[in-house]
């Protein structure tokens, strides 16, 4: 009994996790649009201050293709604040496929926590939450616009990009 009440319990918070999909005014049905982190490159690294590069992907589980115009974030490592701000790359996903955007941050060593500089110095895996909105267009007669709300995490390797 306790462990079908378990089960029932998990299976609701994972139905309530999940994006519910969008019907437009045309009665379309959307699905939102999936975010993963790819990769974090260093590009330039000075003595206190260190510039990177995130990938992002963005995955369009939809039957049409669909256009991200900006994407408003904040990006944590080890559970400490990275960067945030604005990309504004206009991002055309086709359908039931991915498109990739990259964003530029900087790292000022004097602010950042040290468990977080140690694992950037060593170029290990870093735990990330990428999170925040997109401005999205279904690219198909009848639909607007709308905002989709992420938050993603998981393991991101750092790399020094090759030139």
């Amino acid at each position: 009994m306790r462990k079908s009440i378990f089960i029932l319990l998990i299976v609701s918070l994972l139905i309530t996790c999940k994006s519910q999909p969008k019907i437009a005014e045309s009665g379309i049905e959307i699905l939102e649009p999936e975010f993963d982190v790819v990769s974090i490159y260093i590009i330039q690294a000075d003595l206190v201050v260190t510039e990177f590069e995130a990938v992002i992907r963005v995955g369009n589980p939809n039957s049409f293709a669909m256009e991200l115009s900006s994407i408003t974030y904040e990006l944590y490592g080890n559970e400490r604040f990275w960067a945030g701000g604005v990309a504004s790359d206009n991002l055309q996903i086709p359908a039931e496929s991915s498109g990739e955007t990259r964003f530029k941050f900087t790292m000022n060593f004097i602010n950042m926590s040290r468990p977080l500089l140690d694992d950037v110095i060593a170029m290990r895996q870093v735990n990330y939450r990428f999170k925040g909105q997109a401005q999205v267009k279904p690219v198909i007669s009848g639909v607007s616009a709308f905002e989709v709300d992420f938050d993603c995490s998981g393991l991101s390797e750092v790399k020094r990009r090759a030139n």
